[in-house]
Formats: C-alpha cells, structure tokens, sequence
C-alpha cells in the first residue's frame, strides 16, 4: 500500500503557497536504500523535511529511524539513492567534506550520550570546540546560556552521575543546541521518562524550535510526544513512508498498519494481515 498524504491542504509543497511549505526542502532523500548484509532497513525511501517545521517520524523497532538519521548526519552511506541538504549532495562526501555540514546540524542521542568522565559544562562545551573556534570566554557565556535554557542553570560541575535521567536528556540538548544549529535530530527523546518529565522534554523542544527558529527531526515511539511537538507526522513501515500528515490527521488515518501503531492495539493484527496481505 502506498503512502497517503492527508493534509494535502498543508503539506510540504503541496500548493506552492504559505509558511514553510512553500520553501524548497532543507533535506532531501531519494530513493534512498540502506542495507546491512540481506537486511534492508530503508528501502527506496523519498522524504522531504522543511525549514521551521518540526517533523515527527514514527514506525516500530527496527524500521530504520535511527538509521535516517545517521544517514542525513553522513555516519552511515546508503547503499542506493541520494541525499541533499539544501540542494547540495552529500552521499558521496568523505569525513573533510561533512565537517561544515555537520556543522549546522545539533543531536540529541537517545541515551543522552554524555561523556561519563567529564562535567556538565565540559560535555555542552565539547560541541562548541569541536564545530567552532571560539574563544573560553564566549564557550563559558555560551554554556551557561544554554544550560539555563534548558532549566540546568547551576550544575556546571556536575558529573553526568549525579543526574537523574530527565537531566541527562537536558544536558544532551543543551549541548545540541550549544552551536546554534539550523536542524536539529532528536533521537527517541523521551524514551525511559516518567510523563512529567517526558513533557518537560517536550516543551523544551517547542521552545528550542520557537526560541532558536530550527528546524526539527524527531524520531520517537511516543505518541503523546508526537502529538505535542509535531507539525507534521510521517510513519515508517518496511522501510517506507506509508503516511504523511498533520496529527490531527493522523488521528483519522485509513491504514490500519498506521492505527494500530497509534493506539497501540494489537488486537488490530488479524485486520492488518487481512487488509495489507502476509
């Protein structure tokens, strides 16, 4: 079953007119193909993300969400397709080459990725002094700015030990957003939070996006997240887009394979086999 659009009023490029739809991509794939020995993980993949939105992309384990995004920052090369950021290609670039790319790109690992050995301020500060050539006086203004965006003021000599989990995931945006990045990747960025925490998260994330004026990928399996922090919804299966929308949208989608995943029903299984074959 092929991708359905359902909100082609509003959709990226759908009319050519308004908002951040009417601008070109900012990333594009492209019959993009990732594989790991006979195991494809992404498989004729074409997506656009827009400047200013934040996209949310959704899909089981496994169905290479992650992958795309360590596609986009150049970690990994597809096998088949190609992939530009701002109309420039970067599938074939070698490590010299992505440095400036990368450059313009923030992270937010899934476990938050801190370096266990050093302070709070020294983990936000190795962003800044790996993608750019500041001076300590403005990495030290630039740390604590950051950290108190993210409700972190004051723990600077902090050892990622000594913080709870929602403070590590912190931290870990905190140096994202440490370069000012005009994208920013959020991989699974409430997974093992408690609600509470999970929503602060999430509106950190609309802040960075208002705040910082970014552009936003977040990859997750949190629906309440998704419908929070996303303007547009695309789900993954089998190493394709079979959705494409507004959540609001997505709420009333035709695909069972996609209503099942947001309700989370997997009484819906024998539908599935049914409606989309073995």
């Amino acid at each position: 079953m092929s991708a359905i659009d359902l909100n082609a009023e509003t959709s990226p490029g759908a009319d050519g007119e308004g908002g951040p739809a009417a601008d070109r991509p900012i990333i594009c794939l492209d019959g993009v193909t990732k594989r790991f020995g006979r195991h494809t993980i992404l498989e004729n993949l074409t997506l656009a993300f827009y400047r200013g939105e934040t996209t949310v992309v959704l899909g089981a384990s496994g169905v290479g969400k992650s992958v795309m995004l360590k596609l986009i920052l150049g970690l990994l090369k597809p096998d088949a397709g190609r992939i530009t950021v701002d109309g420039a290609e970067i599938t074939g670039l070698g490590e010299r080459a992505l440095i400036p790319i990368r450059q313009r790109f923030g992270m937010v690992f899934q476990g938050a990725a801190l370096f266990d050995f050093l302070t709070v301020y020294e983990n936000v500060a190795f962003a800044i002094r790996e993608h750019r050539d500041w001076p300590e006086a403005r990495i030290r203004d630039t740390v604590a700015r950051k950290l108190a965006t993210v409700g972190l003021a004051g723990t600077e000599t902090l050892l990622p030990e000594e913080l709870s989990g929602g403070m590590r995931k912190r931290v870990g945006l905190a140096r994202a957003i440490a370069i000012e990045p005009e994208v920013i990747l959020y991989d699974e960025p409430t997974t093992g939070l408690d609600p509470v925490t999970a929503d602060t998260i999430n509106s950190l994330i609309l802040r960075c996006q208002h705040d910082l004026d970014t552009t936003s990928i977040v990859v997750t399996h949190d629906m309440a997240s998704a419908y929070r922090v996303g303007d547009r919804l695309v789900m993954l299966h089998e190493g394709r887009v079979i959705a494409d929308g507004s959540p609001k949208a997505f709420q009333a989608h035709p695909d069972i394979r996609v209503r099942r995943f947001i309700q989370g029903d997997a009484s819906l299984a024998d539908a599935d086999r049914k409606e989309t074959g073995p």
